[in-house]
Order: structure tokens, then sequence, then C-alpha cells
């Protein structure tokens, strides 16, 4: 069949379009990332995205409007998988269902025997131990470290452990070393972490640090075979840009590349255009998380969707008949509810391609695993028997 030869699957990391059905038990009830944006802001001027049936979805998004659009499909996703974290999203999308969630220290902080046993290990005392912003937890430590070279250690609503380090006080090799002893450590069943990151950066004082592009995250590998892994079986390509390569600790990549920002990695994924290839190009946005997700800054998202929705312009303009784009998100992050943390929400998928002509919002679907297993059967390629997912039917069958 083969009716698409490249798929461009976008993640727009927590633009979330309203609470699930469970949200409650998640404190996300009410959550909307999309419309309390839009209502914060009087409106967004995102003409690519409304182009593309946004509007189907959610009519209470200011700034958009219903418009025929006979050359993509729209849906909404639910959530299968327990969780509204990065890694639990993501490898949905590619067949994985996580039943049990990862462990999260978001109230507590780490116990002390973990961090008793990493500071033994990398002789260095450690300070934090808290949820908090990147940016936050360095301006309130980073003189300190920059005095004593302790650790700065810290969690998120994510399951996930943060180590901090001022770039010409610990260089990257000893903190990239670090978080793989913290790593090991938190493999163990009572601390399983989804994931450990560096989180390295450069400044003389609490008014000028800044975060570098340095980071890098130690991810669990996927607890099964994903839809990636069989695309590479079977000689297909696997391009990630972003973090993707990350959140699946480079099992089923063929090929990757690191972002800085979502321009920068738009502008990559609109270079791999001219790149002749056929398979899946995986991307991840995530600023709209990073820097006003969780900061909870409603007018920097708007802009950064907004910026999104120009460079979403030129990329479809240079589509080929035979791509295939896909964009999504993972979970929300409602910047109007409360905390910093992720929103339990369904997701946004708008389907595009110059070839589709019978575009129109499709029904609900139950899990973000359709995304995986629509573009493997789109390559012929069927699903595993640990593997979810749903086809959509409409996208290959559509004349």
């Amino acid at each position: 069949m083969k009716k698409f030869n490249r798929v461009f699957l976008i993640v727009m990391d927590s633009v979330g379009i309203g609470a699930m059905n469970d949200a409650e038990k998640f404190g996300d009830l009410g959550a909307n990332t999309l419309v309390h944006i839009s209502e914060a802001n009087n409106g967004l001027n995102i003409p690519n995205l409304n182009k593309l049936g946004l509007n189907d979805l959610d009519s209470n998004i200011l700034g958009t409007s219903k418009v025929n659009h006979p050359h993509s499909y729209c849906l909404k996703l639910e959530e299968a998988s327990n969780g509204k974290d990065t890694m639990t999203g993501h490898w949905e999308m590619m067949g994985i269902l996580t039943s049990e969630a990862f462990q999260t220290f978001t109230d507590t902080g780490f116990p002390q025997e973990l961090l008793d046993e990493l500071s033994s290990r990398t002789g260095r005392n450690i300070v934090g131990n808290i949820a908090a912003s990147g940016t936050e937890i360095i301006k309130q430590y980073g003189e300190h470290q920059m005095k004593t070279g302790d650790l700065i250690v810290y969690t998120s609503s994510d399951s996930v452990l943060q180590i901090c380090g001022h770039e010409e006080i610990i260089p990257l090799k000893e903190l990239y070393r670090y978080c793989e002893i913290a790593r090991e450590i938190c493999l163990k069943p009572e601390y399983l972490l989804g994931r450990i990151i560096a989180r390295p950066y450069v400044g003389t004082n609490k008014d000028n640090f800044k975060r570098t592009s340095n980071r890098h995250d130690y991810a669990l590998s996927p607890s099964g075979r994903t839809y990636m892994d069989i695309l590479k079986d079977n000689h297909f390509d696997t391009i990630c840009v972003g973090k993707i390569n990350d959140i699946f600790n480079g099992v089923g990549v063929t090929e990757t590349y690191k972002t800085v920002s979502n321009e920068d990695g738009m502008n990559k994924t609109i270079a791999l255009l001219k790149k002749d290839f056929t398979g899946l190009c995986f991307v991840n946005l995530v600023e709209f998380d990073s820097e006003f997700g969780h900061r909870r800054n409603p007018k920097g998202y708007a802009k950064c969707l907004e910026e999104f929705d120009v460079q979403l312009g030129e990329f479809i303009s240079k589509m080929r008949e035979d791509d295939l784009l896909m964009i999504t998100a993972d979970h929300g992050n409602d910047p109007i509810h409360r905390g910093s943390d992720h929103t339990r929400e369904m997701v946004p998928l708008l389907i595009y391609s110059p070839s589709i002509n019978k575009g129109r919002e499709l029904k609900n679907m139950k899990s973000f695993a359709c995304i995986g297993r629509t573009i493997a059967k789109n390559f012929n390629l069927e699903k595993e028997s640990t593997q979810i997912g749903e086809l959509i039917n409409e996208v290959l069958n559509d004349e």
C-alpha cells in the first residue's frame, strides 16, 4: 500500500484541548490548555492551525473559526495510560500502554536514603530536594553551588530527578557521570523514575544565570516494543528531532537531531523536507511546556503558538503530494490551572496531506496509539500482540 512515503509527526509538547473524563483523579478538573490561553490573550492568531480544522475540536478557542478543510482530518485523542507525563504520552503514541504510573516525589522530595547514596557515590553534598522550576532553583542555589560545589537536585510533577551544574564549577563530563550514577540508583523499584536529567547552566550570579542547551536526559528504555522498532526493523527511517531520542533512550531511532528551541526544531524539520527518506520523522517541540506551561505564562505560551503557526505555514507549503503531517500533543499544561504541573487532558490530532481530499472532523479515539498504528499500517506493517492502537482508517482510505 504505502500511501505516504514520508510521515512527519510533530508533538506540540503540552498543548492539550480539554480535561479527560478522569481528570478529577489527577486534580485537573476544568483544565483546557488551548481554550484558556486563547481567553487570556483575547484570541490567538493561528491561521494555519485554524485551516486544519482546530475549531472543529473546540469552538471556544478564541481566534479560530469554523472552516472547510478537505485536505485535513481532525480529532481528539484520549490517553489510555495512567499518567500525564512526557514519557507516558510519547510511549503511548508508539503503542505502549503504561498501566502503573512512574514514581513521583513532587510533594515529599526524594528519600534521604537515595540522596545519601548519590552524595556518597559522587563525593558532593546535595542541596535543594524540592519540586521547583528549573530557573527558580538555580536562582535559589546557584550562587551557593559556585561557592561550595554542592549538587543542586530537584524534581517536578514528572517522574524525574534533575541535577543542576554550573558548567564552570561542575564540568559537563562530571555532571553527566553524576546523572549516570543517579540513573543506576533510580532503577531500584522503590525509586523507579522515568528520567534523570542533567541541567547545566552558566552565569555569574542569580540575576543572570541561564540554562544551556547541553541538557541531557537519561530515560528508561521503553517497557515494550514500539511502532518505531517495527519501522526500523523493516528498514524504514525513524528520524528524531528534539528530545524524542532521549524519551525513547535511542531505541528504535535511526537518526537524531538535537534542538535548542521550538524555532530551531521547526527549522530542522523544514530542512528535512529536502531529504529523501522513507519512514517517520518524529519531532518534539518542548518550549510550549518548559518555558511557558510550567511557568504559568499564558501570554508567552500564546506567542509561542503563534510563532509555531508561522513556521507551520512554511512547512505545509513545501510538502510533497506523498507526505503526511500529523500534529498532536503528549499531555496538557494549562497555564491558568493551579500549580505548575502538567494537566490530564485530551490532545488534538490534526492530519494533513496535499493528497487528502475528504478531510473532516473524526470521532474521538481512546488512545494516542492510533498514531503509531496508522503510521505502521501505511507502510504495510502490523501491530504486535503487546502493542495497543486502533487504525484511523479514513487517512489510509481517503480517495
